[in-house]
């Protein structure tokens, strides 16, 4: 791995730790996010890894976008556009990843670009004491990476609004009873959870992980029955794998299967 100013990564078993270190509340520059987007470019393409968790160090997941680099830009909307730009390109990435992302959503806050950065991950956790929240309507300004888009897919559109709208933050029990998060763990907990559910699934065979995240994202951008033909063809891709084979044998021989990838 190539070394980062703001950004950390270590790799055990196969899962890759991505840990985002700008003190003091790991806010989002342009520097942050352009490492974020490199060291994740790095991890997708890397064999050894097989699932990525992102987290924040100290007492931060992420406290949103560095509020002194909009500032910055607020009268230079060709620079304020490359920024949202930037920030939109890196989310989608972690988005659209075959390797499964876990947020390890850990400390006080995950606010505005943070939050968003989490909705883009396949899986959500949240420790106990954690606030989240798009309040960038308190700043005259509204989400820019990805939270008005992903936040009504993921929250149903009432809620969405009323959160944004309003800014407020919730609690990580709130968060989690709206399907925000998909699970709540007790404070300095989350990254030993997010691993533990990351090592069940790199258990699995590569390929169907895969594809099961491509299905999912492809389908939702689709109505039922187009949703319907990317899962068939998800599907028949998988055919004649050698993952298949060994898990219908290990099935039918009442043993565990021992995946390839392959």
């Amino acid at each position: 791995m190539s070394d980062y100013q703001y950004i950390h990564v270590s790799i055990e078993d196969r899962i890759a730790t991505l840990t985002i270190d700008h003190p003091p509340a790991n806010a989002f520059n342009r520097q942050v996010v352009q490492e974020l987007g490199a060291a994740f470019d790095e991890l997708a393409a890397n064999d050894e890894v097989k699932a990525i968790i992102i987290t924040g160090a100290g007492q931060f997941f992420i406290a949103g976008a560095d509020i002194n680099e909009i500032y910055a830009v607020k009268d230079k909307p060709d620079q304020a556009e490359a920024f949202i730009r930037l920030g939109k390109e890196v989310f989608n990435k972690v988005e659209a990843s075959e390797k499964p992302v876990i947020a390890a959503m850990n400390g006080r806050f995950a606010l505005g670009g943070g939050l968003e950065l989490a909705m883009a991950c396949h899986i959500r956790l949240a420790e106990d004491g954690l606030r989240m929240g798009q309040p960038e309507i308190n700043l005259g300004i509204i989400p820019g990476w990805g939270g008005t888009q992903r936040l009504p897919r993921i929250v149903g559109k009432g809620k969405a609004l009323e959160m944004m709208l309003s800014g407020d933050h919730i609690t990580a029990q709130e968060a989690y009873r709206i399907g925000l998060v998909d699970k709540v763990v007790p404070t300095g907990r989350v990254l030993r959870e997010a691993t533990g559910l990351a090592k069940r699934i790199i258990s699995k065979s590569a390929l169907p992980i895969a594809a099961i995240i491509r299905a999912v994202n492809e389908g939702l951008e689709k109505d039922l029955q187009g949703g319907l033909e990317v899962e068939t063809a998800q599907f028949v891709a998988l055919q004649g794998s050698e993952d298949m084979d060994e898990g219908l044998k290990a099935f039918l021989e009442k043993r565990k299967p021992e995946f390839k990838d392959r």
